[in-house]
């Protein structure tokens, strides 16, 4: 599963990289009465920020109380109190992801899913059922640097110690039957099936191969074919044993719930889960080689992917590049990316460019698909773009237009609990310190033109791009030139 993100707003990416697990959300059910009405009454309690009020200002965001503490067993909690909702979201990042596969590919992302196929007692759908009968939401996902298990519930003690309790047999107590193993595997090996069939997934793969080489973070985090039909069960415990471990867990917790609730809540959890302490940090990536992998594709179109390796998430110039790429192709329509290659000559629906940055270093991608017997001009083109922009830089005008986006949409970033959980699971995983996000906020609005272009120089090179395209063998015809209304409309919808 790829880590790529096309983002509009670097700051919301982050809680994209906790938050891309899944973010879960409350559904009033039928006969739950009394949750219902708490809700519309806490609801109608919370006054909206009209737009008269706002008058062309920012709109204002929540100031965070962030709270930590070590429990017992060695997992690091991140609280914030939160009484507006009767409710509480719980998110658990693991430093289990794929990048601790190890010789099986695959094998945290089968381990994560399984969690609530079992636990004694129940099987899938009794747990399900469980959940759904308490009005909670149980959710999971494994990516490249981390596992997640999340649950939504309401606060009131009635339904929280029964979801509590049930949520901490799945994240701790998992069976891994048989039978569901041997379903989710199918699934699996259906999905390959089709990711054969899908260009952006080949290309995807391809790069991913050629940048990281033999580091953890060259395969997929869904494995592959050859290797999930031999994943066994003992494979799955000892590796949930290993690193769903206590001392391998960051604890974010939102919501209507005290200090002293809070503390209760993460101790029950956290001695839930097996003994042990955190896993090893994988080790940073080689350079790759650079040049250019041409995949053949029976397709109308070609993707193209350019990439190289980025930053961590630990790097200092973190809000630099964020905002220097945001100028580039992460802020969708507008930017330099978007403008040349299609508002003035329509050769693709979309071109988006983005830095993951990640405990080790992530990726910087650019990506587009357009016609293929354009391909190789439109490659020209995006690499002149990309050339010119390290040259020169930023305009001031095109950098005050990004910190202007970028403060009206931080409020985002808090707007929900759901929002808070995910910005809170990250900045424990990362150590990102208590005020990341104010800190984030100020560096970015102080930013110069000269730190901007210094900072994406130093971190990305023409000479270093690792380029894969995926698509058919045909003459290529010369590329439009530039206008306001090219002749040449971006198809509308890219192919799969």
């Amino acid at each position: 599963m790829s880590e790529i993100n096309k983002s509009r707003v670097a700051l919301v990416a982050l809680a994209v990289v906790a938050l891309a697990a899944a973010a879960v959300f409350y559904v009033i059910r039928p006969g739950e009465i009394n949750a219902s009405e708490a809700l519309d009454k806490a609801k109608s309690s919370q006054k909206l920020q009209s737009l008269a009020e706002l008058d062309g200002k920012a709109p204002s965001r929540r100031t965070l109380d962030v709270q930590t503490w070590n429990t017992a067993e060695g997992a690091k909690v991140l609280f914030v109190a939160a009484p507006e909702l009767p409710m509480f979201d719980l998110r658990l990042i693991f430093a289990a992801g794929s990048s601790q596969d190890g010789n099986t590919p695959g094998l945290a992302m089968l381990t994560n899913a399984m969690l609530n196929e079992g636990v004694a007692g129940q099987d899938v759908s009794q747990i399900a059922q469980g959940f759904e009968g308490l009005g909670a939401d149980f959710g999971n996902g494994a990516y490249k640097d981390m596992a997640i298990a999340s649950l939504r519930s309401l606060s009131a003690v009635d339904k929280r110690e029964p979801a509590l309790k049930l949520f901490a047999e799945v994240v701790g107590k998992p069976t891994f039957p048989a039978d569901s193993l041997a379903r989710i595997k199918n699934q699996m090996l259906a999905g390959f099936e089709y990711q054969k069939q899908n260009s952006a997934k080949v290309a995807s793969l391809e790069l991913m191969r050629r940048l990281y080489g033999q580091h953890p973070y060259a395969h997929a985090s869904d494995g592959n074919a050859l290797s999930i039909p031999d994943i066994t069960q003992a494979q799955l415990k000892a590796f949930h044993a290993k690193a769903y471990a206590a001392g391998n867990v960051v604890i974010a917790l939102v919501g209507d719930l005290s200090r002293s609730e809070a503390e209760a809540i993460a101790a029950q959890v956290s001695a839930a889960l097996p003994k042990g302490p955190a896993l090893a940090k994988i080790p940073q990536p080689e350079e790759p080689k650079p040049g250019i992998s041409r995949v053949e594709f029976p397709a109308k179109q070609t993707n193209l992917m350019l990439a190289q390796l980025g930053i961590d998430r630990d790097d200092p110039d973190y809000a630099a590049v964020s905002m220097g790429n945001q100028i580039l192709g992460g802020g969708g329509f507008g930017t330099r990316l978007m403008s040349e290659v299609r508002e003035k000559r329509g050769l693709t629906y979309g071109v988006y460019s983005g830095f993951s940055p990640m405990q080790a270093r992530g990726p910087f991608m650019i990506n587009l698909q357009t016609r293929a017997e354009m391909s190789e001009g439109t490659l020209k083109l995006v690499q002149d773009v990309m050339a010119d922009y390290l040259k020169t830089g930023p305009t001031q005008k095109e950098l005050d237009d990004a910190k202007r986006e970028l403060a009206g949409s931080f409020p985002l970033s808090t707007a929900s609990n759901a929002d808070i959980v995910g910005q809170l699971g990250a900045m424990g995983f990362y150590n990102l310190p208590l005020s990341y996000l104010e800190d984030f906020m100020q560096q970015s609005q102080n930013l110069t033109v000269e730190q901007v272009t210094t900072a994406m120089n130093k971190h990305l090179s023409m000479d270093k791009m690792v380029i894969v395209t995926v698509g058919p063998t045909v003459p290529q015809k010369p590329l439009p030139a530039p206008t306001d209304k090219p002749s040449e409309q971006p198809l509308g919808v890219p192919e799969h």
